[in-house]
């Protein structure tokens, strides 16, 4: 089983491999060339991320700098939003649903390390994919852990490490990040709207 096949399928790997650091190469210069395009750019960066991703639904923005490690592994649904300094490190599968909005400096990284030190210091890592439903707010400077999935109609505030599952319909903070509270129908109330 080659170290792409041992990390697909969940086992601890090493990233070293031939295969694994030359995909990554290709990622890297992708990448590099997304965050030189200009900002008014967009069909420019559009194309380029719609190269990159394993697929695309619909509409997306990502404000540059993006960095990933292989592209191939993300997944993203309708009106996808990221503010700047995404990195997703997607030695896994990790997919967004529709409506999903990133504040800036997050990072989502499918990406662990083996916990034994001796296979750490070899460079065995493990993969784990992420989830993450529809209709979810990601605050600024929020990290995603292996692993995890947050459900649908989901806030999760700003700093917070999220470091197990989310349900959905509520709003999740803190480091490790855990529910607050659900979402109501008086949340609609929160903001003056101007008619």
């Amino acid at each position: 089983m080659t170290e792409k096949e041992k990390a697909k399928n969940g086992y601890l790997y090493n990233s070293s491999g031939e295969e694994l650091l030359h995909e990554r190469m290709i990622c890297k210069d992708i990448c590099y060339d997304f965050n030189a395009c200009k900002p008014s750019d967009t069909k420019g960066q559009e194309k380029l991320i719609k190269k990159l991703f394993g697929a695309v639904k619909g509409n997306f923005q990502i404000t540059a700098p993006f960095w990933c490690d292989y592209g191939y592994n993300i997944k993203i649904g309708n009106n996808f939003y990221a503010n700047h300094n995404l990195v997703i490190l997607d030695c896994a599968e990790i997919n967004f649903g529709d409506n999903v909005l990133i504040g800036p400096n997050c990072c989502i990284s499918a990406a662990g390390h083996a916990t034994d030190p001796n296979q750490r210091n070899e460079g065995l890592e493990i993969a784990l994919p992420i989830n993450v439903g529809n209709s979810v707010w990601i605050g600024a400077g929020a990290t995603l852990l292996p692993g995890v999935t947050i459900g649908n109609n989901v806030i999760i505030g700003a700093g917070s490490v999220v470091n197990k599952d989310i349900p959905s319909d509520c709003i999740a903070v803190g480091n490790p990040c855990k529910v607050l509270r659900k979402i109501t129908p008086d949340d609609k109330k929160k903001y003056p709207i101007f008619v």
